[in-house]
């Protein structure tokens, strides 16, 4: 056996069996480097330590398969796991060369270069990743863009259907209960009374019933006008405790208790329609609500409408809407619903937050030391040092991380190359010039990491380090002369012109000139170069100028193609909200048209009835009101198809999982994969939670809930699209994803 620190013999018994173990285990290794990534990588690193130990042939076999495996890890793995294989291959390459007793400079040689290619490697798998996802992410956009009408209509019938319900169907509703209690105790008090409710509730829903229907009728006609959506035509004044005292007040006989104050007026208004939906209920459902609570516990406004039960006074004219559009209603701030049995009545129970930012997970009760470690983490989401932290974690994995690898290979290579033995003369024999060509090279590589937001300035600092080395090797340093580092490095200036190109809209053309100018002084101050070295200096400047002026001209092109496409892209979405704002002004003439025919007509003659005394007339009337909303409401339902991977389309899913969707902040077209990966994120979110919210900022979006038990296929999902996942403690997450288009 050889000793430690040397090289076996190539055709030692030992090497020949190293080099087949090492062979066989990289060919079963890249079989399954697709369905396990890690352990193949890990398989590949093992059959390198055996080839290489062999010496030979095995060194550069051995590399290529470790790199292939990296790829495959770095395509189908997150960017953490692949940047830890990339670490891996630049220890293990190192450990390996220390290990055959080289030198500290022939290991750090082998380490930068090893570094150089793992970082290379690392970007194409990133590369391929995101293309990937975007391409399969705009696809689903595709396919779901049939359905996309179908959801515009649905969102306009229940935003319709939820009005209708909160004021005729309540109004109605109250008139049917009086005139048929008045009507079965034949008290000529209670029939005047009944009848007069009836007249002005009568009168109420006659007029809300005009408003809805004018409004629908007004927004439809300049929708078809415009060919868009326009905004609600006014403001609503926000709601108080006093608006929901009055609505008690109304039910004679409650027992009322108010300890809450004050709270958002978002809260108060679910509270509002929280009570008034369990106030209708009871009195259509059982004889009554006979208590109502309104407090706040633990930064929650709790709300509790009980009742005794006993005999329905209109059991059917429910819409079967009524409890379905509060959960919905209290799960999009967070808060938490229930209702069922009590005793032998009915309890209905909301726990509404009173900072509804993020939501939480549903439960029907929720300790106070879980409640403060919610809220914390709410406020965590929110602030704005987590959401600079998730946008930091986003760069580093996203496009930018192209202008990273390209640093670590600038530099790497560079390095690498002195650092390794040579016929030249070694620059790093003495301390102060091998940290001054540390410096240099830093000072020439550094720039390409500004090669996205900078490249202008990246190049500038670029030229500026080469006329650096220039007035150095004029000045007779011992260091390599600026014309072989020029040749062997002008590739990093070639792609900051390339990035000129592509990111900067005004005109830059001198940039490949200038740049061809300084190459040109580079190049002709060089041994190699005798005669009159001012032509040469023209010769070399034209000579340069062409591929300085290639790599420049294809960053245009890629640029104006992406323009085109994003174009397209953009007619392609307008279009698509164009025909969605006609399918929901379709849906609302529908509705406005039913009102006027049914609905509307029903209730007049309730009020007309009421005027002339005749109260089997009101109650026939407004039951016929009631059935006529009925049928309204239920026409067309939600036909249970897949709905659009879109941001819109969020909504739904929560929907039919009994949750709700928040929106914050000003809605904005997204480009497609944005918005299908937002959707994809949410379905993962719902897995185990009740509600997402979804917030759009500055530079992207973020999508908010529960984080599943599982989270594997969620991280997959957001690292695919540059996104970053953050966790509290309770199991609330966040994911931001960036407003960039991955393809």
């Amino acid at each position: 056996m050889a000793e430690p620190g040397s090289p076996l013999a190539a055709d030692s018994p030992l090497a020949t069996t190293y080099a087949m173990l090492g062979s066989g285990a990289a060919c079963v290794a890249l079989v399954f480097r697709r369905i396990t990534p890690v352990w193949a990588f890990g398989g590949t690193l093992a059959a390198a330590v055996l080839s290489i130990s062999a010496g030979g042939g095995g060194v550069l076999s051995g590399m290529v398969t470790v790199m292939v495996a990296l790829y495959a890890l770095s395509l189908h793995r997150t960017a953490g796991v692949a940047a830890v294989g990339a670490c891996a291959v630049t220890l293990v390459g190192a450990a390996l060369t220390l290990a055959a007793g080289a030198g500290a400079k022939i290991v750090a040689g082998v380490a930068f270069q090893a570094a150089a290619m793992a970082a290379v490697v690392w970007v194409m798998g990133r590369s391929r990743r995101r293309r990937g996802a975007g391409r399969s992410a705009v696809s689903a956009y595709h396919a779901g863009s049939a359905s996309v009408p179908r959801l515009a209509a649905d969102a306009e019938r229940r935003r319709l259907i939820a009005e209708l319900h909160d004021v005729a169907a309540h109004r109605l509703t109250g008139i049917v209960v009086s005139a048929a209690t008045a009507t079965r105790l034949t008290d000529p008090e209670l029939a005047a009374a009944a009848t007069r409710h009836a007249a002005e509730a009568g009168r109420q829903a006659v007029m809300e019933l005009d408003r809805l229907a004018g409004t629908g009728h007004r927004a439809a006609t300049e929708l078809d006008r415009l060919g868009e959506a326009v905004e609600p035509m006014a403001a609503v004044e926000p709601m108080t405790m006093e608006d929901i005292d009055v609505l008690v007040a109304e039910h004679i006989g409650l027992d009322y208790r108010r300890t809450a104050v004050g709270a958002p007026p978002e809260v108060i208004s679910i509270a509002y329609r929280v009570v008034r939906e369990a106030l209708t209920n009871a009195t259509r459902y059982a004889a009554g609500a006979s208590r109502v609570r309104l407090d706040i516990l633990a930064g929650h406004l709790v709300v509790t409408v009980t009742d005794e039960g006993g005999d329905a006074a209109a059991s059917d004219l429910g819409t079967g809407n009524g409890l379905a559009g509060l959960r919905s209603a209290v799960h999009s701030v967070g808060g938490t619903f229930s209702a069922g049995l009590k005793d032998s009545g009915w309890e209905v129970r909301a726990d509404v937050p009173l900072d509804p930012s993020v939501p939480t997970r549903r439960v029907s009760y929720v300790r106070p030391r879980l409640r403060r470690r919610m809220k914390a983490a709410a406020d965590a989401a929110t602030d704005e040092p987590v959401m600079a932290r998730a946008r930091r974690m986003a760069d580093w994995r996203g496009p930018r991380a192209l202008d990273g690898a390209l640093v670590v290979l600038a530099i790497a290579l560079t390095l690498g190359a002195n650092l390794l033995p040579g016929d030249d003369l070694d620059p790093f024999a003495t301390p102060l010039p091998g940290l001054l060509l540390a410096l240099l090279f830093a000072l020439h590589a550094l720039p390409l990491g500004w090669r996205t937001n900078a490249s202008r300035r990246g190049l500038a600092v670029t030229l500026a380090s080469v006329l650096v080395w220039l007035c150095l090797d004029l000045a007779g340093w011992a260091g390599p002369p600026v014309s072989d580092m020029f040749l062997w490095c002008c590739w990093m200036e070639l792609a900051l012109l390339y990035a000129i190109g592509a990111r900067t809209q005004s005109r830059d053309w001198p940039a490949p000139i200038v740049m061809a100018g300084v190459g040109g002084l580079a190049l002709v101050s060089g041994d190699g170069i005798t005669g009159d070295r001012p032509a040469a200096w023209l010769v070399l400047t034209a000579m340069l100028a062409v591929p300085a002026v290639a790599a420049w001209g294809l960053g245009r092109f890629v640029a104006a193609r992406r323009r085109r496409r994003g174009t397209a892209v953009t007619r392609e979405r307008d279009l698509l909200e164009r025909v969605a704002a006609v399918a929901a002004a379709a849906e609302r003439r529908r509705i406005v048209g039913g009102l006027r025919s049914t609905a509307r007509r029903h209730a007049q003659r309730v009020v007309d009835g009421a005027e002339a005394g005749r109260l089997d007339v009101v109650l026939a009337e407004a039951r016929a009101g009631l059935t006529a909303l009925r049928e309204l409401m239920e026409q067309e339902r939600d036909d249970g198809g897949e709905p659009p991977h879109t941001v819109s389309g969020i909504a739904v899913l929560t929907a039919r999982r009994g949750g709700a969707a928040r929106y914050v902040g000003l809605r904005r077209p997204l480009h497609p994969a944005v918005e299908v990966t937002a959707y994809q994120v949410a379905r993962e979110l719902l897995a185990e939670g009740a509600a997402v919210a979804v917030t759009f900022l500055d530079g992207g979006v973020t999508v908010s809930g529960q984080s599943p038990t599982s989270g594997g296929r969620l991280r997959a999902l957001v690292d695919a699209a540059d996104g970053t996942l953050i966790v509290a403690d309770d199991g609330s997450a966040r994911v931001w994803l960036p407003e960039v288009s991955p393809t």
